[in-house]
């Protein structure tokens, strides 16, 4: 682990190719959204500020600026409320400002990186290993940057990649 003042949300700017992220959970609901998911699970329709907020502005700034920012989520289905509600909302939400997304489902197969954390990866420089407690909420990241550990997660992201594939292609088949 790399002790250092990184700071997660200024990376989403300091990057200069690639952001990728892996998301290994059924459930983020205490990390952010919480009142778009309550209106989403009362059939409402999605807050203003929900559509607006700061994170598709970051995905908008970095695609146009020719940056890449893709993820991985590993699913297994049925869907919890949560991810339907990411995949539903957040996921088209943030595709409209240019982010990318692949679904590994693991409801027919087994997990190929079941000891994989959640992680965001950039220019394949640095690492950000995020932490959750048992109920969606985020902990805190843990930093690294020495070759060893960024070939482990390069390893989680090729493999990941390999398995799945692209959102829109699942959710056509599976999406609600």
């Amino acid at each position: 682990m790399t002790e250092s003042s990184k700071n997660l949300g200024a990376m989403f700017a300091e990057f200069k190719r690639e952001a990728f992220r892996l998301e290994t959970l059924d459930d983020y609901s205490q990390s952010g959204g919480v009142d778009a998911y309550r209106a989403f699970l009362a059939g409402e329709e999605q807050p203003e500020g929900y559509r607006t907020a700061g994170w598709v502005t970051t995905v908008a700034d970095a695609t146009g600026a020719g940056k890449r920012l893709y993820r991985v989520h590993i699913v297994s289905r049925p869907l919890t409320d949560y991810l339907r509600f990411e995949l539903a909302w957040g996921y088209h939400r943030n595709m409209a400002a240019g982010e990318e997304f692949f679904i590994l489902d693991t409801t027919d197969q087994p997990n190929p990186i079941p000891e994989a954390p959640d992680f965001w990866a950039f220019d394949d420089e640095s690492v950000a290993a995020m932490s959750y407690d048992g109920f969606g909420k985020y902990l805190g990241v843990e930093w690294y940057e020495d070759d060893e550990r960024l070939a482990e997660f390069q390893r989680y992201r090729d493999t990941a990649l390999a398995h799945a594939v692209p959102f829109t292609e699942w959710w056509a088949a599976f999406g609600e």
